[in-house]
């Protein structure tokens, strides 16, 4: 299998990112068992600080491009997450990770995914993304055969037709198309990106602990 490696990112062949996925788990472990030698050593606070510079930012890089994976696949960087919450509340290999999440106010991976798709959406339908982007997704009222539906005249977005469920199906004017018409309307109608992003994480993170 070819793989190559844009911008930090690694692209197999066959586009399922396994590499990648791989790569990120690699490197964030990597990172938490360093952390983990010197826990005692630190005060509570601190390790916390640790995790979210050098664990979760390479948990979150380029994580746009994982959307639609295999669950089995969100499941390898999922195990970072768990891993590095038990690190900070000093907790076992097995104890229950969902109440440290939700203390942490952390998203869970597949809400971490859809938060920057959303916020790249968002950026797209105020013209504060690259054009290219842009140009991918266009509202619902502007293509022909949905002018009459009712979703013409909310902020839907149009979901392009796709052959290839598993390629195609996967792309940024699909993907970001349906994480935006997932959106409530009030976090859609946000008047700025801050307060969009405030709305947003408030959303997602009842999706992932309701």
């Amino acid at each position: 299998m070819r793989v190559v490696c844009d911008l930090g990112i690694y692209l197999d062949s066959d586009l399922m990112m396994r590499t990648h996925v791989a790569k990120t788990v690699s490197s964030c472990s990597a990172v938490l068992r360093q952390l983990r030698s010197i826990r005692r050593s630190v005060s509570d606070p601190v390790p916390k600080s640790l995790v979210v510079t050098l664990v979760l930012t390479k948990l979150d890089y380029g994580s746009a491009t994982l959307a639609g994976l295999p669950a089995v696949q969100l499941d390898r960087l999922q195990s970072v997450l768990n891993a590095a919450a038990r690190l900070i509340y000093r907790r076992r290999k097995f104890d229950h990770v969902s109440p440290l999440l939700k203390e942490l106010h952390w998203l869970r991976v597949p809400e971490r995914i859809t938060f920057r798709l959303a916020v790249l959406a968002y950026r797209c339908q105020h013209n504060m993304a690259q054009r290219y982007l842009t140009a991918q997704l266009q509202q619902a009222s502007n293509v022909g055969y949905r002018q009459r539906l009712r979703s013409s005249s909310s902020a839907m977005v149009d979901v392009p037709r796709t052959e290839h469920v598993t390629i195609s199906g996967r792309a940024f004017s699909s993907t970001a198309a349906h994480v935006w018409n997932s959106l409530s309307t009030a976090v859609q109608s946000s008047e700025s990106l801050d307060i969009f992003r405030r709305r947003l994480k408030t959303e997602l993170f009842e999706r992932s602990y309701n």
